[in-house]
């Protein structure tokens, strides 16, 4: 599991009001959770083959086809130092997950999503993915 404060999608999970951040030992620990469920949020973060990430990007671009997507049976295989590379925050409880995907490019990931942020059934479905 990945620190949640060395994400690079951390300010925007900051900035979210459904978001509530604690500091506990001395600060040295951060806890976030999703206010409506008080779930505590997992952060991962994943490497893909480059076919695998550009169908995430896919999905995540086209929301609305998502659950009939998912359900066709696509699973991504997660690989170390992948083309892609997902950071995922989700809530225990499934009903928040926010998500930036990144693409390796000139010796750095670089954003191809924005931090984009899914809950209820979408969450869920999506979690699936992860």
């Amino acid at each position: 599991m990945a620190n949640i404060t060395g994400l690079q999608m951390w300010k925007d999970i900051c900035n979210d009001s459904r978001i509530s951040i604690q500091k506990s030992f001395f600060g040295l620990r951060t806890i976030a959770n999703y206010r409506p469920t008080n779930s505590v949020i997992e952060v991962h973060t994943y490497g893909y083959s480059p076919s695998d990430g550009s169908y995430i990007k896919h999905i995540l671009e086209t929301p609305g086809s998502m659950p009939t997507q998912i359900a066709n049976g696509f699973k991504p295989k997660p690989i170390a130092n992948g083309n892609y590379q997902a950071e995922v925050s989700m809530s225990a409880d499934r009903n928040f997950l926010a998500v930036k995907l990144f693409q390796f490019e000139r010796l750095n990931y670089v954003a191809v999503t924005d931090t984009l942020v899914f809950e209820g059934e979408s969450a869920r479905a999506l979690s699936g993915l992860f």
